[in-house]
């Protein structure tokens, strides 16, 4: 192990109390936490090379999200070969699991599982490598777990990272290891990026240049299913006939300014809906008090599925319907400094965006849509409520943004493409 590493894996060991204390926090009781130690049922020794699987990791939810279309289509080129799924959050999980179900009459799909992703310790990434034995690795975005990566290097496995991002707040951040990065990405096999500027970043900090390529962002890939259309349309002919604007993915700091806000929309238009969904399921409780005893205060009612000022969103997997049911979006994470939040799902639906001006982890998706007069930025509760009533009230600007966002995503489709054709030359289909 070199000295960089080794400092890493001690400071990790250090932290691990804190770390444990998010793992148990994490925890759902489909999964034994042991998988965190790496420890979960060993692909057959004897299983034929083809046979071995595909590990794809995504942290989270939204990237879950993100890869729903990459996800089919490794089932569908690669029918024989087991996927594994792993990530590092319950949500992530959940997400996972809807993705991962096989549909009837399809058993020639070989099957898929969904695993929490072990803690980087030395010990855990090696057992965890040495069981599942994938046949390829492919990680999501910024997912450079050094022991992990060190552990397929040692086995010969390939490593891909697909929509590779690097923001230069986390540039910054990684060049204060510059050693760690530099062995971590020698170790991986191909990236590719979703710009152009995220690729030099990867090579400075020690990628070797031959082995990236940029083909574009795969959150413009998100495909809108019929299924969540089809439910936003049954909330709306349950609000009957309110204008409705939703606060997506907010959180703490934020839900504050959208009630603010929603307060001045309804001055205007009292019979104005606010769907209000916080971006982490633990706070779905304090976020639907919060907005219980703001409604109380101003004699309204706050109910989850009623004739209501304020809906708050308080299951997993909602989202996309709520968005479906909205006159307009607003995305969080970004009146607060968070970096802002995915910004396609509502575009793809057409509804006109608003944010906030913290958008560092989506600038350049951010850029393209406000030049499009898709996304607006606001400062503040009162600008916010300003835009939302202007979007209700204009019938023609609303839908002029909305066509524009949803058209900007249906342009900006292809890296899909680019991202199997890398996997591919790491695994041949003349393998599956």
């Amino acid at each position: 192990m070199s000295l960089a590493r080794g400092l890493y894996s001690t400071a990790l060991t250090l932290l691990s109390p804190l770390i444990w204390q998010r793992v148990w926090r994490e925890h759902d009781d489909r999964h034994s936490r042991l998988e965190r130690l790496g420890i979960l049922p060993a692909t057959p020794a004897a299983a034929p090379d083809r046979e071995r699987p595909i590990w794809l990791h995504a942290a989270s939810l939204g990237e879950m999200v993100m890869m729903a279309s990459a996800i089919e289509a490794l089932r569908r080129r690669y029918p024989l070969r087991p996927l594994i799924v792993t990530t590092m959050t319950a949500t992530g999980a959940a997400q996972a699991a809807r993705l991962l179900h096989t549909p009837e009459g399809t058993p020639e799909l070989a099957p898929a599982r969904h695993h929490y992703l072990p803690l980087d310790f030395p010990c855990s990434a090696r057992r965890f490598v040495s069981r599942l034995r994938p046949a390829l690795v492919v990680l999501v975005e910024t997912e450079l777990w050094p022991n992990l990566i060190a552990s397929c290097a040692r086995q010969r496995i390939p490593v891909s990272v697909v929509n590779a991002r690097l923001s230069p707040r986390a540039f910054t951040r990684y060049r204060k290891v510059g050693a760690l990065m530099r062995e971590t990405l020698s170790q991986v096999s191909a990236l590719t990026a979703k710009a152009p500027e995220d690729l030099e970043r990867f090579i400075a900090l020690g990628l070797p240049a031959a082995r990236g390529k940029t083909v574009g962002s795969l959150k413009f890939e998100l495909e809108i299913s019929p299924q969540a259309v089809a439910a936003g349309k049954g909330l709306r002919e349950q609000f009957q006939g309110r204008r409705v604007w939703i606060a997506a993915s907010t959180h703490e700091g934020e839900d504050a300014l959208m009630l603010d806000a929603h307060a001045a929309v309804r001055a205007r238009h009292p019979d104005a809906l606010l769907l209000l969904v916080p971006r982490h399921p633990q706070r779905f409780e304090t976020v639907a008090a919060q907005s219980a005893s703001w409604c109380e205060s101003r004699g309204e009612t706050c109910l989850r599925r009623s004739h209501m000022s304020v809906l708050v969103g308080d299951s997993l997997g909602e989202l996309l319907a709520l968005y479906a049911a909205s006159d307009v979006a607003f995305v969080g994470g970004s009146l607060v400094p968070i970096g802002g939040h995915n910004l396609l799902e509502p575009a793809a639906l057409g509804l006109p965006l608003l944010s906030g001006p913290s958008l560092e982890n989506f600038s350049e998706i951010a850029e393209v849509m406000t030049a499009e007069g898709a996304l607006q930025v606001v400062d503040d509760a009162e600008a916010l409520a300003e835009a939302v009533i202007t979007l209700l009230e204009d019938e023609s600007q609303r839908q002029r943004a909305g066509q524009a966002a949803r058209e900007r995503v249906a342009r900006n489709r292809g890296a899909l493409a680019g991202t199997l054709q890398q996997l591919e030359d790491l695994l041949p289909l003349s393998t599956r």
